[in-house]
């Protein structure tokens, strides 16, 4: 079992062992795939402008893993070329909500006239700007671009009253790999 990741000539691809180093004009990225499962049966290697992760296994999970580092590999190659971006849309019909950036959070205010307001993490490598009612989150990094719109979205959560009438809060409109 192998997968072929192809490795365009403006990146750069370092490899020690399951641990990945990525290059390129957008920045770097480095993943250390090790697992004491996997360690000893998939070998990760560079043969001209491709990378191969390879397998002696033939089991279902080997090539499970064998598929989700070559995945991930791929999406780091892209993301070191060019960022992901998420973008989110700021709801209200209640209270006018308030979004600030301050140093590594957002602090939304105001939501469902609340007094105290809702924070969410940003970190360290991902670029978060706020144009009116839209909030775009950037990261060469998609797992972490990612997680930061999760966790914007998931500060305006609304647990006790009823979806149908209370359609305020911060919900993703756009993520890379979707239709728009």
């Amino acid at each position: 079992m192998k997968e072929i990741v192809k490795i365009p000539q403006e990146v750069q691809v370092e490899i020690q062992g399951l641990n990945i180093k990525v290059s390129g004009s957008n920045g770097s990225l480095e993943r250390d795939f090790s697992n004491p499962e996997i360690n000893k049966i998939i070998k990760i290697e560079k043969e001209n402008n491709n990378l191969i992760v390879s397998s002696s296994s033939d089991k279902r999970k080997i090539k499970a893993y064998v598929g989700m580092i070559a995945a991930r590999i791929n999406e780091m190659i892209n993301g070191v070329i060019q960022d992901y971006v998420y973008k989110l849309k700021i709801v209200y019909m209640h209270f006018p909500i308030n979004v600030k950036i301050s140093e590594n959070k957002i602090i939304i205010s105001n939501f469902l006239g609340e007094k105290t307001p809702r924070i969410a993490e940003i970190p360290k490598n991902v670029k978060v700007e706020i144009q009116g009612d839209t909030i775009i989150v950037k990261s060469p990094n998609k797992e972490l671009a990612g997680e930061t719109a999760a966790r914007i979205e998931m500060a305006t959560r609304i647990k006790a009253r009823d979806r149908r009438v209370f359609e305020d809060g911060i919900f993703i409109v756009e993520k890379p790999g979707r239709l728009k």
